[in-house]
C-alpha cells in the first residue's frame, strides 16, 4: 500500500535528515511511536523516520515519470540505528547486570572468589541447636555472626531453593514467606534472651507478640537474610526487642517483638 512520499534519490542528504519529494512513494512501511507525520514534506528531524520505519523497494507513481526508475535505496549500511520507542537514541537504558567488571578497579587483580570474606562465625549450628529448641525444618538460623549477651545478636539465614517452604511460595516464583522471616527474627531474639548469662532457658522465654511489622522487599532463593535483635526494655518479665533483616545491605523486613517469661 502507498502511504505517504519519500525522498527524492538524486537528492543529496544527510542521515538522519531526509528531504522528502513526492514523486516516490514507500511500500510497507512501518511506523513505531513516531512522532513526525509520513505526510509531512518538510525536512525531518534526527531520530525520526529513519530510525522508526523498514525501508522497502522505492517504485514509481507512474510509467510516464522523468525521474529513472530505481530498485532499492542505496543507503549506506553503516548509517542505519536500531529501533527504538524513545527519540533520544544516543543514550539508551542499559541492562542491569551484575558481575565482576562491576567491582572497583583496584580490586580487579584478585579473583571474585577471594575478593569478599566471609560472615565471622561467634556461635555455630551446632551451638544454635544447644539454644533453641527448633528443629528441621523450622530452625531458621544458620549462624551467629555478633553477640552481646542479653543485648543483641546478628545471625544469618542462607535462603536455598531447597528450603521445604519454597515449593508452594510459590511455584512460579520462589519467594521466603514474610511470616518466616518474622519466625526467624524471633529466634534470634530467642539466643539473646535464652542464654543462661541472662537467666533464661529454652524452658521458660517464648515468642509472645509483634508489632509495627514491615516487608521491605522480597527475599528469594539465594540471597543472605541477615538479621539483627536488640533489646529495648525488659519489664516483669516481658522482653520489648528491636528486630532487622537485611539483603545486601538493604532492610527486607523490620518490627518491634515481645518475649515472654513464663511457663507453658
Amino acid at each position: 500500500m502507498k502511504i505517504g512520499p519519500t525522498m527524492d534519490p538524486t537528492v543529496t542528504w544527510d542521515p538522519p535528515s531526509l528531504f522528502l519529494s513526492p514523486k516516490h512513494y514507500i511500500h510497507e512501511c512501518f511506523f513505531f511511536s513516531s512522532p513526525f507525520s509520513p505526510f509531512s514534506t518538510s525536512t525531518m528531524a534526527p531520530s525520526s523516520l529513519l530510525s522508526n520505519t523498514f525501508l522497502s523497494p522505492i517504485h514509481l507513481p507512474s510509467s510516464n515519470s522523468s525521474h529513472p526508475k530505481p530498485s532499492f535505496l542505496n543507503f549506506p549500511t553503516n548509517t542505519f540505528r536500531s529501533l527504538t520507542h524513545s527519540k533520544n537514541t544516543t543514550n539508551p537504558t542499559p541492562f542491569t547486570t551484575f558481575c565482576s567488571s562491576d567491582s572497583p578497579k583496584d580490586d580487579s587483580s584478585i579473583p571474585i572468589e577471594s575478593r569478599y570474606p566471609a560472615f565471622p562465625t561467634v556461635m555455630d549450628i551446632n551451638q544454635i541447636r544447644e539454644i533453641l529448641p527448633h528443629r528441621f525444618p523450622f530452625l531458621l538460623v544458620d549462624r551467629v555472626i555478633e553477640y552481646n549477651p542479653g543485648v543483641s545478636a546478628v545471625a544469618i539465614k542462607n535462603v536455598t531453593i531447597n528450603d521445604n517452604f519454597f515449593p508452594g511460595h510459590f511455584p512460579e516464583r520462589p519467594i521466603m514467606p514474610g511470616v518466616l522471616m518474622v519466625e526467624a527474627l524471633a529466634q534470634v531474639g530467642g539466643i539473646v534472651m535464652l542464654q543462661p548469662e541472662v537467666g533464661g532457658s529454652r524452658d521458660n522465654f517464648f515468642f509472645a507478640g509483634i508489632d509495627k511489622v514491615r516487608f521491605r522487599k522480597p527475599v528469594i532463593a539465594g540471597d543472605t537474610l541477615v538479621m539483627r535483635m536488640t533489646l529495648l526494655k525488659m519489664r516483669v518479665g516481658i522482653a520489648k526487642m528491636e528486630g532487622k533483616a537485611y539483603v545486601g545491605g538493604e532492610v527486607v523486613c523490620e518490627g518491634e517483638f515481645l518475649m515472654a517469661s513464663g511457663k507453658a
